[in-house]
């Protein structure tokens, strides 16, 4: 959501592996091939640093970076889940200047091995048993709910937090159902999440609010988040609470 594609897939296709992992995806779990493509690609003589230079060409949805930084500086909690692996989302990350503009991030864990070749493990057991469209290694549903209970737990009934949502794969439709109605979601139009919502909108209590381009993101979020800061200062004039809002960015 950062990128204007899907990370997995472009360094597979920058690295000439697509038909190896056109014929691996219909034979193994996703994860499960990103793993062994990553060990395939390090077979080929790819290095760490090649792949490092790839991440470093994707395409950055024009707008989506200064809307980052400006969500940021108007105090918004942002946080990352994302179905790529830690080392493609803080490379990414990195490169765009905006590692330290989020708190968190939740993603498939990865680490370099003895021989130097990337390996990718999954985020959840395999056996989450989600009934949505997620992917058998993580479902960021779960992850939602996590966030959920812990802003719970540290101001209970008070809480008063709301979240904005921005995804555009299938698997973004499970963490959207466990929003609330003072939350927002942000499905990317014409994408498979958006599809979903459309057959679906019953589901969602959230706030839907769709978006194109990179452009139109960032007007719609920064309007909802200045829309939310607006409200809660009539609210809490006489509170100083400045983390009123996470942001989630899936990718």
């Amino acid at each position: 959501m950062i990128i204007d594609l899907d990370s997995n897939n472009w360094v597979v296709d920058e690295f000439g592996a697509s038909d190896m992992f056109n014929q691996l995806v219909p034979t193994m779990l996703w994860n499960t091939v990103m793993d062994t493509m990553m060990k395939e690609i390090h077979a080929g003589g790819k290095t760490m640093q090649d792949i490092e230079q790839v991440l470093k060409w994707a395409p950055v949805i024009p707008g989506v970076v200064p809307a980052i930084k400006a969500a940021h500086a108007l105090g918004c909690d942002l946080k990352i889940v994302s179905d790529a692996n830690l080392f493609f989302v803080e490379t990414i990350l990195e490169h765009s200047g905006i590692k330290d503009c989020f708190s968190e991030i939740n993603t498939n864990p990865s680490y370099i091995d003895d021989e130097g070749k990337l390996r990718i493990c999954p985020y959840h057991d395999f056996d989450h048993k989600c009934k949505y469209p997620c992917p058998p290694n993580m479902c960021k549903g779960l992850v939602i709910e996590r966030m959920q209970a812990v802003s719970l737990a540290m101001e209970g009934n008070n809480n008063k937090k709301r979240m904005i949502y921005l995804g555009d794969e299938a698997g973004d439709f499970c963490p959207s159902l466990m929003l609330r109605e003072q939350d927002f979601v942000m499905p990317r139009k014409d994408f498979p999440v958006w599809k979903l919502m459309n057959e679906n909108c019953q589901l969602i209590k959230a706030k839907i609010h769709g978006w194109t381009d990179g452009e139109e993101l960032q007007h719609i979020l920064l309007r909802i988040i200045k829309a939310i800061t607006t409200i809660e200062e009539k609210q809490i004039l006489s509170a100083a609470d400045h983390s009123k809002f996470q942001t989630i960015y899936s990718h």
